[in-house]
């Protein structure tokens, strides 16, 4: 028997303010797509804005459903569109920011392990790291250099 560690590291911004410029601009695009969601039953609010090579910005925001599986994270919803349309650009950066319509969310929210799964094939298919960052509606924002930082032990095509 044996013992392995993981460990994982993030940069921590104190608010959006402190952001690089670019990222700055792109998450507070993500912002303005939050408050865009479809989230009627979890009243939770989620937008992304997703950076690709080709220096497009790709939105999505979180659209529930009554029957509950039916819906589709915000993460989701953006990487899918980005695959769609632009198939053979790099996502570079992701920003990704989530809000309660019924109290105040202040610590950054990751992604859902379904996103982080998501995020990890296109992260693979490209075979360059996807930044993250992620914040709450206000206070911290946490970076990511790659989203193996957030799913070190991925599932991916070797397996098959």
């Amino acid at each position: 028997m044996k013992e392995i560690s993981i460990t994982t590291q993030f940069t921590v911004f104190d608010s959006i303010k402190d952001l690089p410029q670019d990222v700055y601009t792109l998450m507070e695009e993500a912002v303005a797509i939050r408050k865009k969601a479809y989230a009627p039953y979890s009243k939770f609010r989620v937008g992304v804005a997703i950076l690709l090579d080709n220096g497009k910005i790709v939105l999505g925001s979180n659209q529930e459903n009554a029957a509950y599986p039916s819906g589709l994270c915000a993460e989701r919803v953006a990487i899918f569109y980005a695959g769609s349309v632009y198939p053979d650009a790099k996502i570079l950066k992701m920003a990704i920011t989530a809000a309660s319509d019924t109290n105040k969310t202040i610590t950054p929210i990751p992604p859902c392990g379904s996103c982080r799964q998501s995020i990890a094939e296109y992260e693979i298919k490209q075979d360059t790291p996807i930044e993250i960052y992620f914040m709450g509606e206000e206070g911290e924002v946490n970076k990511s250099a790659s989203l193996k930082n957030l799913l070190p032990l991925m599932f991916d095509k070797k397996f098959l």
